[in-house]
């Protein structure tokens, strides 16, 4: 490069992995510009409930900038975030360690010890993400260890680790968690509406910590911004930098600006990342691997829900994954909750049925219905959903694994490896039906699984999977992108194996490792 790039690293995401990242590169003296597609909200940006579609919902083609989205493809669909701090504005808080399973995983144990070279950073990202157990148990906590107890599994009962302030509730201090060099916080009122964006500034979200030390030491950050080309400067390899092309998300009129950088990190998360480098392969950067999109992983989820009769019930209270009941070795069960008031997913729920194609599931729809139609019009027209509803999430540990590639409307899906993602998982729906019974409820599905078989995931991982070499992986075992240099992936399309519970832990232990490896600008 002739002259001086703009940027030192440019990072295109500021998930868990890019805002990793952003601080670590900023604390080693290099100079920082983080570009997020998404909007930067504040708490007065939340919505109340999630009927406010305007402000709840990602969907640019109907004017709609809020920080969740809804993917739908052949074999899942996605539920992911978009905004400054990206899936940790959406997710359940909950901050688990994998089981060892994961870390011996053949589709990536033969790089290095991972559960020994993850030692130290797992410990770091629960500090720096605030990790406190869940110091309450609400109704559907349990309801879930009398459940444990029911199947003889209570030693594996346990309150999760969360990413919440639990001071005194509704009460502003100063910051508790890096010795005042982060902003103030309020305690946790237990209003169960994590998921549709903190309003109360308990829940330690990334512009909470890591996107709000990065900015104090330098990082500059560009919400709004959709990166849609990158070009190495001077040799093709990328050592001489790259031009990075972007414009703004939320205008009508795609008025192109660009910065150039020595170095680039992706961190837009699968539906952000794998789409771009699709894209770059077949124009400005040919020499990457052809294993992108391959080894995508869906933690093998189920999503379903359980409404109860009992108007005396609150399932609503709490954080959003107060519990989790660990059902067998590959297996995990975890009540998810919403606050009173947010009952958009009612437009979308029937009853939990099963069966071998949608035409038997049909039959067994309509079955139901006419069977107990009483209790559907109760389910459908109950006075407060969220309140009454108890959702739950089923994980396992199981590898199968997605293709997968670009089409004309976007990504799409096939499959790769082992059986297909199902909705219809026979260990999880025994687990619901008892514990339908147990709190005086109905089991009940999305549409999308009962009539397609199309299971539900919040936890999309690979398509930018580790390999020893280009033939195996998109990146090398430091996240470093093969063909390329200075250039990385820190986000969840990196995850190479199946964590089984919520990656977002892993993802920042990974992506603190991977950003240890980076020495300090001279």
């Amino acid at each position: 490069m002739s002259q001086k790039p703009d940027y030192d690293y440019v990072i295109i995401g500021s998930g868990f992995g890019g805002s990793v990242a952003a601080l670590r590169l900023s604390e080693k003296g290099y100079r920082v510009l983080v570009l997020e597609k998404g909007k930067e909200l504040q708490a007065e940006d939340f919505p109340k409930t999630n009927w406010n579609l305007k402000r709840w919902m990602w969907l640019p083609a109907l004017r709609f900038f809020g920080f969740f989205k809804l993917s739908f493809f052949r074999h899942i669909t996605v539920l992911s975030g978009v905004g400054v701090g990206g899936g940790s504005l959406v997710y359940a808080n909950t901050l688990p360690v994998p089981k060892d399973d994961f870390f011996e995983s053949e589709s990536w144990s033969h790089l290095a010890d991972w559960k020994n070279e993850l030692q130290e950073f797992y410990p770091q990202a629960k500090k720096m993400l605030g990790a406190v157990r869940n110091p309450r148990m609400e109704t559907g906590d349990a309801a879930l260890k009398t459940l444990a107890g029911q199947i003889g599994k209570i030693e594996e009962f346990e309150l999760t680790e969360t990413a919440v302030f639990y001071g005194e509730a509704d009460k502003e201090v100063p910051d508790p968690f890096f010795n005042g060099e982060g902003p103030a916080r309020s305690g946790c009122n237990f209003c169960g509406g994590c998921m549709t964006g903190c309003r109360y500034n308990a829940k330690n979200t990334l512009d909470k910590n890591y996107l709000y030390l990065a900015r104090k030491k330098g990082m500059q950050l560009q919400a709004e911004a959709k990166v849609t080309d990158i070009k190495p400067l001077g040799r093709n390899d990328g050592s001489d930098g790259y031009q990075i092309s972007y414009h703004r998300s939320t205008s009508l009129f795609k008025k192109k600006k660009s910065v150039t950088t020595k170095g680039v990190v992706f961190s837009g998360g699968v539906l952000g990342t794998l789409p771009l480098l699709f894209d770059l392969k077949k124009s400005s950067l040919p020499g990457l691997s052809d294993k992108i999109g391959a080894q995508v992983r869906t933690n093998s989820e189920s999503l379903t829900g359980v409404t109860t009769f009992d108007k005396n019930t609150v399932f609503s209270d709490g954080v959003a994954i107060g519990s989790i009941l660990h059902t067998d070795e590959y297996s995990h069960l975890e009540p998810v909750r919403y606050a009173s008031g947010s009952g958009f997913w009612r437009l979308m729920l029937a009853p939990m049925v099963s069966g071998s194609n949608w035409l038997v599931r049909l039959g067994k729809l309509l079955f139901d219905l006419l069977r107990h139609p009483i209790q559907n019009l109760r389910v459908f027209f109950v006075w407060d959903f969220a309140k009454r509803t108890q959702i739950l999430l089923f994980m396992q540990t199981l590898n199968s694994s997605l293709k997968f590639s670009r089409s004309w409307f976007g990504l799409k899906s096939a499959m790769e490896e082992g059986t297909a993602p199902t909705a219809f998982i026979p260990e999880a729906q025994e687990l619901i039906k008892k514990y339908a019974k147990i709190v005086n409820g109905k089991p009940v599905a999305l549409l999308t699984e009962t009539f397609a078989g199309i299971p539900t995931t919040a936890h999309i991982l690979g398509g930018c999977v580790m390999g020893a070499d280009i033939s195996e992986g998109v990146i090398d075992k430091d996240n470093r992108v093969f063909g390329y240099q200075n250039m990385y992936v820190c986000d969840g399309s990196a995850i190479s194996a199946n964590p089984g519970v919520n990656p977002s832990l892993t993802i920042t232990a990974i992506s603190e490792r991977a950003m240890s490896k980076i020495p300090k600008k001279e």
